[in-house]
């Protein structure tokens, strides 16, 4: 009777292989046209190119994508739009370039100043925050696969910037949206422009600081050579990196090359965290040694951020439906995993 029942078990692990080996065989090659505004050497540049190749690798060769890199194709603020009519297939950008859309694309671009680790966040659209994601990207003929995160970004400044208080008339480069109006609350003067204007307005003195980037992507784009302080560790602003896809697309891919594609997301969220963690700490030893002060605000002084954060965020709640809901889902995650009281 034992017999049998390995020799029965044998047989079906072995119909489900051979069936799971047809079906891959079976399913149509699909190539997708993705494009993100990271160049290719960047942390998140490399992740994006692994993940494409991870996907190719999960699903036998049946989705190829290719990553076009820099915003080659079109500029990074059209890029989901693109992506939505078709001209291109996805866009591995963030939802912080789409809030026009609908303010709630804020609460999955970027939460100023709510978590401060990036498997915190993680932890939110694993316990529903992406099906809800997926509400408000749908609406928009896009499919959201994954997200990941780097480390927490640093604030450059030629000026001291050891707490709350030095922010008063700090004028910096910020990027659009929620961040400009927390911190135009603390009494900065927040000068939006793009990221690649950033070296030449801190050196001709148009700012004093700037919200760029991560330490080590900071270091490594030149800030340091004119600005000598910085916020480390960050805690201010955690940007989330989406991969999106073109809903019909998402629609007509097999559900085990959907299944690659999630399962290739996966395999680089960690390793973007581990990457952008030792990065930032090899960049924070190298510029202690050349000088750079590196401001670690006080819990009072990143809590007095944190309130005035949660004002902006309730203002946001208010704009669209979509907002409110996403809004709810965080507050009650965060009280939750014991971070909001």
């Amino acid at each position: 009777m034992k017999n049998w029942k390995k020799s029965l078990a044998a047989l079906a692990t072995t119909s489900l292989l051979a069936f799971s080996a047809s079906q891959a065989a079976a399913d149509e090659t699909m190539q997708l046209q993705f494009q993100t505004h990271h160049n290719a050497s960047s942390l998140q540049g490399k992740a994006l190119l692994r993940f494409a190749e991870l996907t190719k690798e999960y699903s036998n060769n049946t989705v190829q994508i290719e990553m076009h890199t820099s915003s080659s194709v079109v500029n990074a603020s059209e890029a989901f739009e693109a992506s939505s009519m078709g001209i291109i297939d996805g866009d591995a950008t963030g939802a912080g370039y789409v809030t026009g859309k609908n303010p709630a694309f804020q609460f999955y671009g970027d939460i100023m100043g709510g978590y401060s680790k990036p498997e915190q966040l993680l932890g939110w659209y694993k316990e529903g925050g992406l099906e809800l994601a997926n509400k408000l990207y749908e609406k928009f003929n896009m499919h959201l696969v994954g997200v990941f995160i780097a480390t927490p970004e640093a604030l450059s400044s030629t000026t001291p910037l050891s707490g709350i208080a030095d922010l008063k008339g700090w004028k910096f480069r910020s990027p659009p949206g929620m961040e400009s109006e927390i911190f135009t609350k603390l009494g900065a003067g927040p000068v939006v422009m793009p990221f690649g204007e950033v070296f030449t307005a801190m050196s001709t003195g148009t700012v004093s600081g700037a919200d760029a980037s991560t330490l080590a992507v900071n270091k490594k784009l030149g800030l340091y050579d004119i600005a000598k302080y910085a916020t480390y560790p960050g805690f201010h602003s955690m940007p989330i990196e989406h991969i999106a896809l073109n809903l019909d697309k998402w629609k007509a891919l097999s559900a085990s090359q959907q299944a690659a594609m999630e399962k290739a997301v996966a395999t680089i969220v960690p390793e973007v965290i581990s990457d952008s963690r030792k990065a930032d700490k090899e960049a924070a030893a190298e510029l202690t040694k050349e000088g750079v002060t590196l401001e670690d605000w006080s819990s009072e002084d990143r809590q007095a951020f944190r309130k005035a954060a949660q004002k902006v965020w309730a203002e946001w709640a208010t704009r669209s439906p979509e907002a409110k809901a996403a809004y709810d889902s965080h507050i009650a995650y965060m009280r939750k995993i014991g971070i909001l009281d």
